[in-house]
């Protein structure tokens, strides 16, 4: 882990805190951050990504299979 210095919500912080019985705002961070990344994306949210920024060439990623 590494320390990162952040604005936060104080207020989405203590009920994040209060409704999951967390005692500090570090913990309320990570617990809402797992939360969020173990989520799947539906289609609509998916495609929303387009654009994003990712840059790579498929046909050189897929050249290594098998066939």
């Amino acid at each position: 882990m590494t320390r990162t210095n952040i604005d936060i919500d104080d207020h989405a912080c203590e009920v994040v805190m209060r409704r999951f019985h967390l005692t500090s705002k570090r913990d309320a961070v990570n617990f809402a951050l797992r939360n969020l990344a173990q989520e799947a994306l539906d289609l609509k949210a998916a495609r929303g990504l387009r654009g994003s920024g990712w840059d790579a060439d498929l046909d050189e990623l897929r050249s290594d299979r098998v066939q």
